[in-house]
């Protein structure tokens, strides 16, 4: 693993011209990184599972976003948003994927309690979908022998466990399994210019984690296991200039890393004071 480090920050770190993909856009992170991506002059499609969702967001950022209304869990969500990009803005260069969430509501949980249909529905939502969307990628680009970017969410959660509070076993299995998958791969397609990388964040105030954050006694213990500035959840906004800088050529160089951005969960013990 690696830590961010301050060239993330470095203001020529765009992704200016540059037609992205992102599953998961119209919502959170994703929807954050788009407004980023747009921000930066970058045109975007984006997936969402909501209709309303994916008109919210296009009609707040215009002509610079083309929505697709899916599941990242079927595999011709992403292939058909690929397909978007080319035919709307004429070139495909690099996929974020932020879709999936807590199988807690399925059944997920401690190994001893999880239930089968919260194993699979866990599993199917976050490692899935992510073979799909990389898949219909990397296809892409050798199809069109161009250099690309792919970017995947995992959790810190994948190698730095907090079992009082956040034991979600199949969750953590699965986003290990996106480390396996975008290194692994990463090394299969350097020799193409493709760069696979992935991002790892802790708690973040998004709709995914009201639990935890409706929780005093979690966020007295996230307060001291998140120690940077002053202890506190992360915005979705804490990890946009990482993901600009890892879909940007400024990561020309950089290939199979995961970068956290957890505020310091993986390196503090979390004790409560």
């Amino acid at each position: 693993m690696v830590s961010i480090v301050s060239f993330l920050t470095h203001k020529e770190a765009n992704v200016d011209g540059q037609v992205v993909v992102v599953i998961g856009g119209t919502a959170g992170l994703g929807r954050s990184a788009v407004r980023m991506c747009v921000a930066s002059g970058a045109r975007v499609v984006a997936v969402g599972r909501s209709q309303q969702g994916c008109d919210d967001l296009q009609k707040s950022l215009g002509d610079a976003v083309e929505t697709v209304v899916g599941d990242a869990r079927n595999p011709a969500v992403a292939q058909q948003a690929i397909e978007t990009a080319m035919s709307k803005f004429g070139q495909f260069n690099a996929l974020y994927h932020v879709a999936g969430g807590s199988g807690r509501d399925f059944g997920d949980g401690p190994l001893a309690e999880i239930t089968d249909e919260g194993w699979q529905q866990t599993i199917d939502w976050n490692i899935t979908s992510v073979f799909y969307s990389n898949r219909a990628a990397i296809q892409q680009f050798l199809k069109q022998e161009t250099a690309g970017a792919i970017l995947n969410m995992t959790s810190v959660l994948a190698w730095s466990p907090a079992p009082e509070h956040f034991a979600s076993h199949a969750y953590a299995t699965s986003k290990a399994a996106i480390i396996g998958l975008t290194r692994a791969a990463a090394a299969k397609y350097a020799k193409h210019n493709i760069r696979i990388n992935a991002i790892a964040p802790a708690l973040v105030e998004t709709s995914m984690a009201e639990r935890a954050l409706s929780d005093a006694n979690i966020m007295t213990y996230v307060r001291t296991k998140q120690p940077l500035d002053g202890g506190r959840p992360a915005s979705v906004e804490d990890l946009d200039a990482a993901v600009r800088f890892l879909l940007s050529d400024e990561s020309r160089f950089v290939t199979g890393q995961v970068v956290t951005v957890d505020g310091g969960w993986s390196i503090s013990d979390g004790q409560v004071r």
